[in-house]
């Protein structure tokens, strides 16, 4: 992921506005990988292609009833994985929207040095250019079906081939952007799944400003995912998929986790793009800490100068937070 979302502003510019990127056909759907020989089948995945030169980054590709084509995981192992015989935590860190986002933005990140010697396992799946880490209302292009394939079929496939503790206090989930979005409402949807929880810039609260994010939800995954096919459904929304996943509304499925929120609050002068996302981001996140705080949910929460871009020093406090809450290797 680079610094600044350029992929964003270019689905308005290319739209000529929010509400012709309503009306846009879908796009730049990645192509699926050719079928390999079929390796660690099971839980509705069949593995099409592998890497596993890299003793830390495996590299996986599946063939599943749940995406039209074939996603891709990344899990970047502990150092001592190979030899120590230990069991891990497992962080599930997910991607934001865009044709350039994908499963290997955090690698291009830094997430190599972030965990460097620390005792994790970490996730990185495919969530689409627009998935919204979503089963989608509608679909003109096959089935997109990112939560079933995360929470139904992946977690179990990595607990059945790594050394993992499958179980609430083994797992973490964070994300940047759209995928702190994922990771806000698998949190809450998903109580038992996760004992920690962050978002990135990502945001929180769906329903703000006349449902502004849900809008855009729907807006990009018709664009880039869906060929015009939405998350949320429209013009009518299916409300209670957007009570379901809207983390202000669930407020007490945050109780007892682990709690960690980013946002930026300064305008960037050059990318106004940026600066309409962060801005809503940051509204989002300080209604979300509101009401954290008068249900009396414990959560950190840190405000940066600067727009709606990976803060990689707070990324590696997160995970450093995220090893201390979760059960010990």
């Amino acid at each position: 992921m680079s610094a600044k979302n350029p992929t964003r502003r270019s689905i308005l510019k290319t739209a000529g506005g929010f509400s012709a990127a309503m009306a846009m056909g879908g796009a730049g759907v990645l192509a699926a990988a050719s079928n390999a020989s079929a390796v660690g089948d099971g839980f509705g995945l069949r593995v099409v292609e592998r890497g596993e030169a890299d003793p830390r980054m495996r590299y996986y590709r599946f063939q599943t009833s749940a995406i039209g084509w074939n996603p891709a995981v990344n899990v970047l192992l502990p150092d001592d994985y190979h030899w120590s015989g230990r069991t891990y935590p497992v962080l599930y860190l997910f991607h934001g929207g865009g044709t350039d986002q994908d499963f290997i933005t955090f690698d291009r990140e830094g997430v190599r040095q972030w965990t460097a010697g620390k005792p994790i396992i970490v996730v990185m799946p495919d969530g689409g250019h627009a998935g919204w880490y979503s089963n989608p209302v509608s679909s003109n292009v096959g089935p997109r079906n990112w939560e079933h394939f995360h929470i139904s079929q992946l977690i179990p496939w990595i607990d059945a081939n790594f050394r993992t503790f499958a179980e609430y206090d083994g797992r973490a989930v964070s994300g940047f952007s759209m995928g702190g979005f994922g990771a806000l409402k698998y949190a809450a949807k998903y109580w038992g799944h996760f004992a920690s929880v962050s978002a990135h810039s990502g945001p929180a609260s769906l329903r703000r400003d006349n449902g502004l994010v849900v809008h855009w939800a729907n807006a990009s995954a018709a664009a880039l995912d869906l060929n015009g096919g939405t998350i949320y459904g429209a013009p009518f929304w299916d409300e209670a998929r957007v009570n379901a996943d809207n983390p202000v509304q669930r407020i007490e499925s945050y109780r007892n986790k682990r709690v960690f929120l980013v946002a930026g609050t300064s305008p960037d002068p050059i990318n106004w793009f940026d600066t309409l996302n962060e801005t809503q981001v940051l509204a989002g996140q300080r209604e979300f800490r509101s009401l954290l705080g008068n249900a009396g949910i414990p959560h950190e929460w840190h405000e940066r100068p600067g727009g709606h871009f990976i803060r990689r020093e707070l990324m590696e406090h997160d995970i450093n937070g995220i090893i201390d809450r979760l059960r010990r290797a």
